[in-house]
């Protein structure tokens, strides 16, 4: 089992909590502790930053980073998912199915 301290950074600007300010106005990263981390996962976290020419520490803050970043969704992309959908589930999901089902679970 590892420890791993994670040191991060977060500016005005969007981010998902308040910075750390120091007595002369200048941002302070703010650390925390990464604890009870599997092995294993330890072990692909750092093959994948060394892969990335990257610290662990910094493999850590660009994971979390595109974590949470919000996707971008393309329009037609999630019509033609729910259009394929619509096609396999053609004859099962009838309206006098779905009315019926609702019926059902009325009181």
């Amino acid at each position: 089992m590892n420890v791993l301290v994670v040191q991060l950074t977060f500016l005005p600007c969007g981010t998902i909590m308040k910075p750390n300010i120091n007595h002369i106005g200048e941002h302070m990263a703010i650390n925390f502790t990464l604890k009870n981390i599997p092995e294993d996962l330890y072990e692909k976290v750092k093959q994948r930053a060394e892969r990335n020419h990257r610290s662990v520490n910094g493999e850590i803050i660009f994971l979390l980073d595109a974590a949470t970043m919000p996707r971008p969704f393309d329009p037609a992309e999630i019509l033609a998912r729910a259009r394929e959908f619509r096609e396999r589930t053609r004859g099962f999901l009838t309206e006098d199915f779905i009315n019926r089902a609702k019926r059902e679970s009325r009181p």
